[in-house]
């Protein structure tokens, strides 16, 4: 599953590729937390172990993708 992470202020995103095993609805509770508390730091771990801050005060967006077993490809997607 991928997160992007739009920052204020700058053009990039930041892309982090979460294993499969992350379970979304978790994942997303975290973010949501992290969000609602208006300072610190949103940490996430990607899949080869590494670790990625963001202050939470810079988050212009968070968007979290599908995990890729539900990914379609070819013709029957939609």
């Amino acid at each position: 599953m991928d997160v992007r992470i739009g920052i204020i202020q700058t053009p990039k995103e930041i892309e982090v590729e979460m294993t499969d095993e992350v379970d979304r609805e978790e994942l997303l509770a975290q973010i949501e937390k992290s969000l609602d508390s208006g300072d610190g730091v949103l940490w996430l771990t990607d899949r080869r172990g590494r670790r990625v801050a963001v202050p939470v005060v810079k988050v212009a967006y968070i968007e979290v993708g599908v995990p890729a077993h539900e990914r379609r490809v070819g013709f029957g997607a939609p």
